[in-house]
């Protein structure tokens, strides 16, 4: 049976004094203690060795590992399992040889201090994170709760913000909370200034200008919504598209002749992962600002032309097709890198592009489905439909 060595303890600003007894006992009784200076320096002298973090931090793994047998404690900052180290040691260590002491982390703590119900909220971070990520999240009437990366973290969201018509939203800026420290600032994000303390969580009740839409997260946002050149899946298109691709949080999807990579921006934002394969530099430069934009600046972009240049990598669930289908043995590349339950999805606008997804269907079965879209349009004085290219669309799952 695997006996616990490693102790995971979150403390606050109030250092020893807020620890309930069990977690003080064990601070007090370690032999080694590991954590930022910050932290080290909130726990008087116990005879214990002292360990800060090393840099970079994934050097830590080796170091703790070599502490095994030994009793180590780990100071890490209010709840350890939010966006913390204890986090990553979960992932790093046998879950039987840790014990984990959450404190009244950051989110608690700006929650009760601006009476917002936590289970109301959207909690996230953008420590290490772009702050592009947050646009995905901005929609009236949402409340955040941020933790900071650094000062300039409040101005950033503040920016952010005011970019994306939030600029009316307030913010409250809370810094050093639980300790002598402790500060709030508020202001809306069109009026904050400044920079903050980098302990920090700042508080966002957004609200939008007069007129101002954010982009749903329902497939099929409006064209314009996407810097392109043209090259862009149409929204009906679109829409249908993601419906046959089928996205679920967490899943991987290989955008194949990526263009402006609407596709993918659209599967992340249902919270899929997303690799963009584009051979044209400037459709890249495209992609990375709308993904940027609309609040997946973690999509991946490879500057590659497929089928040779497709990833070596990841195994995808699902891969989409919008260029270059009769490019010989794509499809089949494509087919072939997909997991059993995996889909592939590909649309096709020429003659020798709908003969290929017709060759596919006959050799691997799926669905074949013609999509006809048209749009009303004025003729001098008066109006007709305007219909688009007809687009041959091709489902299929691998069994």
């Amino acid at each position: 049976m695997t006996t616990p060595w490693l102790t995971v303890v979150g403390i606050g600003e109030d250092g020893m004094d807020g620890l309930a007894p069990a977690a003080r006992a064990l601070v007090e009784a370690a032999e080694v203690l590991v954590g930022g200076g910050r932290h080290l320096a909130l726990v008087p002298d116990t005879g214990a060795e002292r360990i800060p973090w090393p840099s970079p931090f994934a050097a830590a793994r080796d170091l703790l590992a070599g502490l095994r047998g030994r009793r180590v404690a780990v100071l890490a900052s209010g709840d350890p399992m939010w966006f913390g180290a204890g986090a990553t040691l979960a992932r790093w260590f046998d879950p039987a040889e840790i014990t984990i002491l959450p404190h009244a982390g950051a989110v608690s703590l700006a929650a009760a201090r601006l009476v917002w119900p936590v289970q109301d909220c959207l909690c996230l971070t953008i420590h290490g994170r772009p702050v592009d990520a947050l646009a995905l999240h901005l929609a009236p009437g949402r409340r955040l709760l941020v933790l900071a990366e650094d000062e300039t973290s409040p101005a950033a969201i503040a920016a952010l913000l005011r970019r994306h018509g939030f600029g009316p939203s307030r913010m409250v800026v809370l810094e050093r909370l639980g300790g002598p420290g402790e500060r709030l600032r508020a202001a809306t994000a069109a009026t904050w200034e400044g920079a903050a303390d980098p302990l920090a969580v700042i508080a966002a009740d957004l609200a939008a200008e007069p007129g101002r839409r954010p982009p749903s997260l329902v497939a099929g946002l409006p064209d314009d919504v996407f810097v392109h050149d043209g090259q862009v899946t149409k929204r009906e298109i679109r829409a249908a598209t993601l419906s046959a691709l089928a996205p679920l949080p967490g899943e991987m999807l290989w955008d194949v002749g990526a263009g402006c990579g609407s596709v993918a921006i659209e599967w992340m934002r249902a919270g899929g992962r997303a690799v963009a394969i584009e051979p044209r530099a400037e459709r890249r430069d495209r992609i990375a600002r709308n993904a940027a934009a609309l609040g997946v600046p973690g999509l991946a972009i490879v500057a590659a032309r497929a089928p040779e240049g497709l990833p070596a990598g990841e195994i995808p669930d699902a891969v989409f097709v919008g260029g270059g289908v009769s490019v010989p043995g794509l499809l089949d590349s494509c087919w072939k890198a997909l997991p059993s339950g995996g889909r592939l999805v590909a649309n096709a606008v020429t003659a020798e592009g709908e003969a290929a997804l017709l060759a596919f269907h006959a050799a691997h079965g799926g669905e074949l489905t013609r999509l006809s879209v048209a749009r009303l349009a004025p003729v001098g004085g008066f109006h007709s439909w305007h219909a688009a290219m007809p687009v041959t669309q091709y489902t299929g799952w691998k069994t």
